[in-house]
C-alpha cells in the first residue's frame, strides 16, 4: 500500500524530531538530565497499541540513554531491551486531543524498574515551556500572546471533544 511506503520513508524523520524535542525539553532541567545519566546504554521501545489497521503502520521508537542523560534514537532494538512501553493508540484522534488537554492515555510497560521510575518521574514533572522557546524567536510580548491562543485553542479542543464523546455515548444509550 501507498500509504506504508510514505510511512517507512518519512517514520526515521519524524522520529527523530521527536527525539530532538524530547532532547531539548530534557536540557533545559539538569535534574532531568542527572536523573537519567545512571541508566546510560539501557534502551526502551515504546509503541502504539491497537493502532488502527486503516492507517499507516506506526513504528516502535527505539531510544537509548546516552552518557549525557539524553536519548539517541536507534534503528533497530537492541537483543536485550530494557524498558518496554506501549501506549493505547487505538483511537488516534482522542489520543491527539488528550495530549493537547492533558489527559495521559492508557499505559502498559514491562522491563526494568530501575529505568520505569525515571521514566515515569520526566512524564509526571517535565513540560515544554512553549513561550519561553517562541520568546527567542519573536520577543517575549508577542510569544505570550502565541501561548495565550495556543492555551485557548487546546481547551476548546478538549471542550469540543467532551461534547463529542458525551453526545456518543448519548446515541449508544438511545438505539439500544
Amino acid at each position: 500500500m501507498i500509504f506504508d511506503q510514505w510511512s517507512q520513508l518519512l517514520a526515521p524523520a519524524v522520529q527523530e524530531r521527536i527525539v530532538l524535542l524530547i532532547n531539548h525539553v530534557l536540557s533545559r532541567e539538569s535534574v532531568a538530565t542527572e536523573r537519567l545519566k545512571p541508566q546510560s546504554g539501557r534502551s526502551l521501545v515504546l509503541s502504539l497499541a491497537g493502532w488502527p489497521s486503516l492507517l499507516p503502520t506506526a513504528p516502535d521508537l527505539v531510544l537509548q540513554v546516552t552518557p549525557a542523560g539524553l536519548f539517541e534514537r536507534l534503528e533497530t532494538p537492541p537483543a536485550d531491551v530494557s524498558l518496554r512501553v506501549e501506549l493505547d493508540a487505538s483511537n488516534p484522534a482522542a489520543m491527539a486531543l488528550g495530549a493537547l488537554s492533558g489527559v495521559k492515555p492508557k499505559v502498559t510497560v514491562q522491563g526494568d524498574a530501575a529505568l520505569a521510575g525515571e521514566v515515569n518521574w520526566l512524564i509526571e514533572n517535565l513540560r515544554w515551556d512553549i513561550a519561553d522557546d517562541l520568546a527567542g524567536l519573536v520577543g517575549p510580548m508577542a510569544a505570550q500572546q502565541l501561548a495565550r491562543f495556543g492555551e485557548a485553542a487546546t481547551a476548546a479542543l478538549a471542550s469540543l471533544a467532551g461534547v463529542a464523546k458525551g453526545a456518543a455515548g448519548f446515541a449508544a444509550r438511545k438505539s439500544s
